[in-house]
């Protein structure tokens, strides 16, 4: 097996609306897929979003608003980012700090989602 990347991941949520109009704040493009189910999509990759009362299958053993953790990646410098994430009133939880990321150096914001998932924002260092 030669597994190559993510092509995506899936956040359970309260409101798929209000959690689309989040992360369209970030940059990402909401998309319907499949049938009528919704994603937000970054470059190559997206967050399938599962309603709360979620009908689809397979699903996650426990389901849960929150649960989730993401690194997002962005080539903005992090300067910017935080004034942007201050234009919207959201919440920057931690940073800049110095993190690792899959492969090298990077610094990184955190802030939550509207359903407390934590949300990394993330530039490789130059």
């Amino acid at each position: 097996m030669n597994v190559t990347g993510i092509d995506h991941f899936v956040f359970t949520v309260a409101d798929v609306s209000r959690t689309c109009a989040f992360y369209e704040t970030l940059g990402g493009e909401v998309v319907t897929f499949g049938d009528g189910r919704t994603a937000v999509q970054f470059g190559d990759q997206k967050i399938n979003l599962h309603p709360e009362d979620n009908e689809f299958d397979p699903v996650s053993a426990a389901p849960t608003p929150g649960a989730g953790d993401v690194c997002l990646l962005t080539e903005t410098p992090l300067e910017e980012v935080q004034a942007e994430l201050r234009e919207h009133d959201i919440e920057i939880v931690m940073g800049p700090v110095e993190r690792t990321g899959a492969v090298g150096p990077i610094t990184s914001v955190y802030v939550r989602d509207p359903d407390d998932n934590l949300v990394e924002i993330a530039r490789y260092d130059e």
